[in-house]
């Protein structure tokens, strides 16, 4: 979101930042407000963690209050995590405006919660910000109406865009993990369907350790919370490969940009990798974001160790010279603008 909080600081348009605190470690959340440089949330529900009723309860219940009190035009909500689901219900019960950005992403998994957060979010919205036509054909397949999409590109690309340069001031953390340029793979798992399965879990781990020692390549492993519980819940250990707490932005774009190949259950990631010319393997079954697997950055690999080791070594011998399906990094620029001439319709 922080392109379009630029955007909206820029012209001078009158915002204000409801923060669930739905993830509540700073690296997983501070971290982001500062290094992106975009104003401390005038609102921080501070929710964490629990189950998805619990988490989704302490968000409707907040986020009402904040909601009626500010009477806002519009309510943007950006994504697929819980945030968006249950803001997503209160502004549209409250008979707000409501726009989803990096609509029409779909997996086709219901057992995904994400998926379900997704789909909830796009039936509710007023407008849906759509980042591909892949997406934008999704959403009309489910019958939403074609006046209310607009295809804008992922803001992630703005985000890149604005943020690599920075994240060069970040380069003493190879140094700092004995890691050189383009010699490391790095991994990303947080998915509750990978990590809550000890099976899955142990299969992963096992891969990642075997494709350091097959290609004599470090492993760096920024550890999710959530997947360090996992770890020790399952009796399991990261041995073998450099393990370290989650990363800030800035950090993590820094060994993105450098990774010879990243291994990840992140969608986001998914686009990042993409964008950044690096390639990647996807540690799942499905994907919301196809347009990576087409234009050839990005291969499904499942979790079982022998799909791993073969993706691996398929996408190693890739080179970044796809097109980036994800626009022009003017996202942000190009949301507001549709907002501000909503507006100036009369909506």
């Amino acid at each position: 979101m922080s392109p379009i909080i630029r955007e909206l600081q820029r012209r001078g348009i009158d915002f204000f930042i409801l923060h669930t605190g739905q993830h509540y470690d700073y690296d997983m959340d501070g971290a982001f407000f500062d290094e992106l440089r975009i104003p401390s949330p005038n609102y921080n529900l501070r929710v964490g963690s629990g189950s998805h009723a619990e988490q989704c309860s302490k968000i409707i219940t907040g986020s009402e209050k904040v909601l009626l009190e500010e009477k806002p035009d519009m309510t943007l909500v950006q994504g697929d995590t819980n945030t968006v689901l249950a803001a997503s219900l209160v502004a549209s019960k409250l008979h707000f405006y409501l726009g989803h950005v990096e609509a029409g992403l779909r997996s086709f998994d219901r057992s995904m919660s994400e998926e379900i957060n997704r789909v909830v979010a796009d039936h509710l919205s007023s407008i849906l910000f759509a980042p591909t036509e892949v997406s934008k054909a999704n959403l009309l397949q489910e019958g939403r109406p074609e006046k209310i999409i607009h295809v804008t590109g992922n803001t992630i690309v703005d985000v890149i865009h604005q943020n690599l340069e920075l994240s060069k001031t970040r380069e003493s953390i190879l140094d700092d993990l004995g890691i050189t340029d383009a010699n490391f793979f790095l991994v990303t798992i947080h998915r509750a369907e990978n990590v809550d399965d000890g099976y899955r879990l142990r299969s992963m781990l096992s891969a990642l350790r075997k494709i350091g020692e097959l290609y004599g390549l470090p492993v760096v492993f920024p550890v999710h919370p959530r997947t360090l519980k996992m770890i020790d819940r399952f009796d399991l250990s990261s041995g073998g490969l450099i393990a370290i707490p989650p990363l800030g932005y800035l950090e993590f774009l820094s060994l993105a940009s450098r990774a010879r190949l990243l291994l990840t259950d992140s969608g986001g990631i998914q686009e990042e990798a993409c964008v950044l010319g690096r390639p990647c393997v996807t540690l799942r079954e499905n994907t919301e974001r196809p347009e990576t697997v087409d234009v050839g950055a990005n291969i499904l690999a499942g979790t079982d160790v022998e799909g791993i080791l073969a993706s691996v070594e398929r996408m190693l011998g890739v080179r970044g010279r796809w097109v980036n399906p994800y626009g022009d990094g003017e996202s942000g620029r190009r949301i507001v603008s549709i907002i501000e001439d909503l507006y100036k319709r009369g909506r």
